[in-house]
């Protein structure tokens, strides 16, 4: 290069690092003011607006159908408290999305701050491309509503003004709430000279401004405290000055954060690149023109392609000359094309010493004078940030989305997640390439597009001496980009495809995006792709190519068509541009593919392509006959193949493998080396190499490498430092770091340090013919002589107690002769005394045996007797006890009738019914475990039991509704249990684990536990029993594939009944009267129905909102709803909503189920038990 073009180049350099420091201006801020309908805030100081929305935010785990708008920098989610309460007080009382708050003033008539809620397109495409930009590895998100809030000028507030005339400083940013069905962005914009102050008074000194967002207060059992707040300043003023010169969105001054999601919330969660772009420099006059014909021209930005040509005879390349620029002083400089996406990295300061965590384990990392590279060790290959093993088989995954018209069709395929997965044998050259769930409408059109899996296959193409595929080159991280031009048709596609690097499994991670059209090929033909030649144009940081390619199609008339298309490709990378890593590299290589196979599968719905890659001279060159430079050396699949001279070689074991290179075998580093990782770590071994993991408590160190102990906070509760009341009056709660809360338990009243017995006899608890007695943090009730009841009802007539009704089920269900009912042979049937209680023994009538029972008819262990001998059992009195809840934990005894049981966070609730009507002022708790998270919720109608699933220590318990303390019953084995059915004739219990995908079933005491669906599960939740005809239904809410399925009850005889037109079936009832399986879909916001013996579906309601639980009761069906925070009655037959209960507690509300006064009835089961091969009859 000239001193001229030298020069040029220096000042373009220098054009760059001028625009890359530029923040956005005013004119890049979402439209805002008067000519965008915007709303304008009251002028003045702490000025407040509720904002109505039509949709609501989501903001950590809470949702909201309105904001308050705050002069102060800020949106609040809760009407804000006066601005003395949180000025230099922070964080606040109530929820806060602070832009930049501080103590603002907007009275003088120049400050202003605007706000309204937009769903145009215009506004929702720019939230869009500031979110997907700042999330470049998560799908892309497309918000569906937008509010916008712009503090235009604002100034300080000052008490007492100077009055001495000098100019106020002013500042001036943007808020955009940016939401859909499932989550909620903030993207918060700070303009170039828009942050002219950094601190506002408070009192008699200045505070630092904060931005960031606070949850604000979090309501416990009795007591409140602070909820989690994070934080985006410091208490420095370089912090706020720099919101404007960083971002954490790829965007200089712009800034977004995953600020709410749904159905689950960990933390708010930052942008990911904070890597600054700038603008490309105009391109000067006087460039070469002499260079090849065939390389991309680059003019105003744009990628330029010339015809292709035909090789007719030798190709002239003219070399791409390697010209390292070398400034005195060394920047960052960012050049970047948005049309092609190129992002060059040039020089930096940095050095191997704080570095070299950036390398691959299998590189070295080396200085030079303008930065560091790393470099792949002997028997690796890659860029040094991405290294893998010589002669290793290779392995690509991901995901396929877009949309593809065919033909003249007027609507596209879309592709929504279909998996890609690839496998190369890399010391052949031969890929493999699948896509699956491709449908028939579009199938067979792309059998011609190679080129989808095709740069893998350049990737790790076999390599001719003197040339390189292009994961040596530029490893594993890059976006490509082609577009296909179909002749004569002008259909044209573009692929965009983003290479994400190597995963933790060693597999290459890529994500493709197709959108465009393609000529149709009908149904049953076949595609043959001839070989072909493809030239790679090389320079730093872009790789170009461009090819025509024939094919033919084989149609299933026996005739044959001869078609043509044009392909055109980019290459994106960042490559390490010190030292001569790039020198090396040749300006052209040509791709030679042969072998090509492209096939559709229409019957399992996959399009499968392989092909041979060579990567070698755009000439041609000599024939080269060494068996490793044409794949055919039969070494194993795990090694390489060294070239000897003329057609000798040898086969050598990747690295990670042991053998004889022609028989390779993984090396178990874990087993040979047990020290390897070492200590604190744990070894995992994968095929040709292995990964170290930290045990628990031990993380990571800066080093990346050494496993330190985390320091854990001391928690005051487990230590017994804190400061509540007595265990027996008080529970302590540990909130974190030093925190904890002080709560009184059920039955006393106080504020968790002082806790004071309740009088519940005072409230009138018992029936009024009962006596009560109050008790330390309870109370029992008993009926006043000549009246039958637990003290909570009272009746002159004597109703079944627990061992009757126990009795009186097992007789019913047997069969009857001349005298009345008549147990079938072995079975055991309960005595009950004459009053009711279970006798204190309790024997078997056929086998003898007798043992000890306890008031609930529990055995106890140890005192089972052989036949002949009787146990000595202690008599538990005639008459009944009072009955009461117990104090640990809350334990409301229901009253007669049947109610609806639903969860709420940490405790269970229930609402009476009257008929079919929701008796609202009966609702009360009967269960609180305020540690727990509930998920989902089962009744057990012959022993009145609750039955439950909770996640926060994953488990099943259960515990009577009549009172006493909640027992788990499984507590082992568990990831995420979620829905939970009784069968209450088999006495067994089936449930849902959304983590370990499966189904099981045990017996009501945890016993007989097994697993009976194991398979093609991805998100398993509601399920249902129908006993009386041994049926068992699920749902699997897949994203991807949702559908509701059956089976019996031992796993046997399964099938999907629902898999078209769903989206989130989570909730699902049975009513046995009706022989109705109805489900709840949060996707398609539907209550449907069908009978599964007919396979006939109805839809019952539309435009439900957010479904998660579900049951049925007669003509109602009761579901609760997460955003309306409520459970929802609905009438099957006119299919209308009849009612909606909303708890006073604000929460979301997990899992249903009716507690029936009676058991249902029904015709006499057969009962499929899951514990035998066929049907039984549950008597025997």
């Amino acid at each position: 290069m000239g001193w001229q073009k030298q020069g040029w180049f220096v000042c373009a350099s220098f054009l760059g690092l001028f625009t890359s420091v530029l923040s956005i201006t005013r004119d890049e801020l979402f439209p805002f003011g008067p000519s965008a309908r915007d709303q304008l805030l009251a002028g003045g100081n702490d000025q407040t607006h509720r904002l109505d929305l039509t949709e609501p935010v989501l903001f950590y785990d809470g949702t909201f159908d309105s904001v308050y708008i705050n002069s102060n920098g800020f949106v609040a989610t809760a009407e804000p408290t006066s601005e003395a309460t949180y000025l230099s007080k922070m964080p606040p009382k109530f929820g806060m999305i602070a832009a930049l708050q501080g103590n603002l003033d907007t009275s003088d008539g120049v400050g202003k701050v605007f706000f309204r809620e937009d769903s145009s397109p215009d506004v929702l495409r720019r939230a869009a491309e500031h979110i997907n930009r700042a999330f470049p590895e998560d799908d892309e998100v497309n918000p569906t509503h937008a509010v916008v809030i712009t503090w235009a000028d604002v100034t300080t507030h000052e008490p007492h003004s100077r009055g001495d005339g000098s100019p106020k400083k002013r500042n001036t940013f943007q808020l955009v709430l940016a939401s859909l069905e499932t989550a909620s962005y903030a993207i918060v914009l700070y303009v170039r000279d828009g942050i002219q102050f950094p601190s506002t008074p408070s009192g008699d000194s200045n505070v630092v401004m904060h931005a960031g967002f606070s949850k604000g207060l979090v309501r416990g059992f009795l007591l409140s405290s602070q909820g989690p707040y994070y934080r985006t300043t410091t208490d420095e003023e370089e912090s706020v000055r720099a919101l404007a010169e960083e971002t954490n969105s790829g965007q200089r001054g712009v800034w977004v954060y995953e600020i709410g999601t749904s159905p689950y919330f960990t933390n708010v969660a930052p942008g990911e690149v904070t890597d600054l772009p700038t603008e490309a420099p105009a391109q000067a006059s006087g460039a070469h023109e002499d260079a090849d014909a065939r390389r991309p021209v680059y003019t105003d930005g744009q990628v330029k392609y010339p015809p292709y040509q035909a090789e007719a005879e030798q190709i002239e390349v003219y070399p791409v000359q390697y010209q390292p620029r070398q400034p005195d002083n060394p920047e960052v400089v960012v050049v970047d094309d948005t049309d092609i996406n190129v992002d060059v990295f040039s020089y930096n300061l940095g050095t191997c010493a704080n570095n070299k965590n950036k390398c691959s384990q299998f590189a070295d990392c080396r200085d030079y004078s303008s930065g560091y590279c790393c470099h792949c060790r002997p028997g690796f290959y890659g860029n040094g940030i991405q290294c893998v093993a010589e002669g290793k088989p290779q392995r690509m995954n991901g995901k396929v989305h877009g949309k593809v018209f065919v033909g003249d069709s007027p609507s596209p395929v879309e592709f929504s997640s279909n998996d890609l997965h690839s496998y190369v044998v890399v010391n052949d050259g031969r890929s493999y390439v699948a896509i699956s769930d491709i449908p028939p409408t579009v199938g067979p059109s792309l059998q011609p597009l190679t080129a989808l899996g095709g740069v893998i296959g350049w990737a790790f193409a076999l390599e001719q001496p003197g040339f390189r595929n292009g994961f040596s080159i530029i490893g594993g991280e890059f976006t490509r980009q082609a577009e296909v031009t179909f002749l004569p048709g002008n259909e044209k596609l573009t692929i965009r495809q983003e290479f994400k690097g190597i995963d933790e499994h060693d597999h290459l991670a890529v994500s493709t995006t197709l959108e465009g059209r393609v000529p149709k090929v009908p149904p049953g033909s076949t595609v043959q792709i001839e070989p072909y030649s493809e030239i790679y144009q090389y320079s730093n940081n872009l790789i170009t190519s461009s090819s025509t390619r024939d094919y033919t199609v084989s149609l299933p008339d026996g005739s044959t068509e001869t078609r043509t298309y044009q392909w055109r490709q980019t290459i994106t990378f960042q490559s390490c541009q010190h030292g001569e890593v790039m020198k090396d590299i040749k300006p052209t290589q040509m791709l030679s593919v042969d072998q090509v196979f492209a096939m559709y599968d229409a019957n399992n719905e996959l399009i499968r392509f392989a092909m041979s890659n060579k990567i070698g001279d755009v000439n041609g060159g000599a024939p080269v006959e060494n068996p490793c430079f044409t794949g055919r050396h039969g070494c194993d699949t795990n090694a390489v193949c060294r070239a000897g001279e003329g057609t000798q070689f040898t086969c050598q074991c990747a690295a990670g493998f042991n053998g004889d290179g022609r028989t390779c075998y993984d090396i178990d580093e874990c087993r040979e080396n047990p020290q390897i990782c070492g200590p604190n770590a744990i070894c995992n071994n994968q095929p040709g190499t292995f990964r170290c993991e930290c045990e628990d408590g031990y993380q990571f160190g800066n080093d990346g490498q050494t496993c330190v102990e985390v320091n854990r906070p001391v928690d005051p509760c487990e230590e017994g430092t804190h400061t509540c009341d007595v265990p027996e009056r008080a529970q302590c709660s540990y909130t974190g770091g030093s925190s904890y809360i002080c709560s009184c338990l059920p039955g006393f009243i106080g504020d968790g340090r002082n806790c004071q017995d309740i009088d519940e006899c005072q409230q009138g608890r018992c029936h009024r013919d009962a006596v009560c007695v109050n008790t330390e943090g309870s109370f029992t009730c008993q009926c006043r002589p000549g009246y039958y009841g637990d003290g909570f009802s009272c009746s002159s007539e004597r109703t079944k107690t627990q061992c009757e009704t126990h009795r009186d089920s097992l007789l019913g269900a047997t069969e009857f002769g001349p005298r009345g009912p008549r147990p079938s042979v072995g079975q055991y049937i309960p005595k009950c005394d004459e009053n009711g209680a279970y006798n204190p023994m309790q024997c078997h009538d056929s086998t003898g045996h007798c043992w000890c029972v306890d008031r609930n008819g529990q055995e106890i262990p140890g005192t089972r007797s052989g036949p002949g001998s009787r146990p000595m059992c202690i008599d538990h009195g005639g008459v009944p006890q009072p009955v009461g809840p117990q104090p640990r934990p809350d334990v409301d005894a229901l009253p007669p009738g049947t109610h609806l049981l639903f969860a709420q966070s940490g405790r269970i609730e229930h609402i009476p019914l009257e008929g079919y009507d929701m008796k609202k002022d009966g609702a009360k708790a009967v269960l609180h475990l305020p540690e727990k998270v509930i998920i989902g919720v089962a009744y057990d109608c012959v022993e009145k039991m609750v039955y439950w699933t909770e996640i926060t220590s994953p488990s099943i318990s259960r515990a009577s509704i009549q009172g006493g303390e909640p027992t788990a019953i499984i507590r082992s084995d568990m990831d995420s249990p979620e829905g939970i059915a009784i069968d209450h004739l088999g006495r067994t219990m089936f449930w849902t684990d959304s983590v370990k995908d499966r189904i099981e079933v045990a017996s009501l005491d945890g016993s007989q536990r097994r697993v009976i669906v194991n398979s093609d599960l991805v998100n398993p939740r509601a399920i249902i029993t129908d006993p009386t005809s041994g049926n068992l239904y699920w749902a699997d809410w897949n994203r991807d594939a949702p559908k509701i399925e059956t089976s019996y009850m031992d796993g046997s005889n399964r099938r999907v009944l629902v898999k078209d037109d769903l989206g989130l079936p989570n909730g699902l009832t049975y009513d046995s009267q009706s022989s109705l399986l109805c489900w709840a879909d949060a996707g398609t916001h539907k209550l449907e129905c069908m009978n599964p013996a007919r396979g006939d579906r109805s839809k019952v309601l539309e435009g439900i909102q957010y479904p998660f639980g579900m049951t049925t009761f007669g003509k109602n069906i009761y579901y609760t709803d997460w955003r309306r925070d409520a459970v929802v009655a609905v009438d099957r037959y006119t299919g209308r909503e009849a009612d909606e209960f909303q708890p006073q507690k604000r929460t979301k509300l997990y899992g249903i189920a009716t507690a029936y006064a009676q058991c249902p009835s029904g015709n006499k089961p057969v009962v499929r038990s899951p514990y035998s091969s066929g049907p039984t009859n549950p008597d025997s």
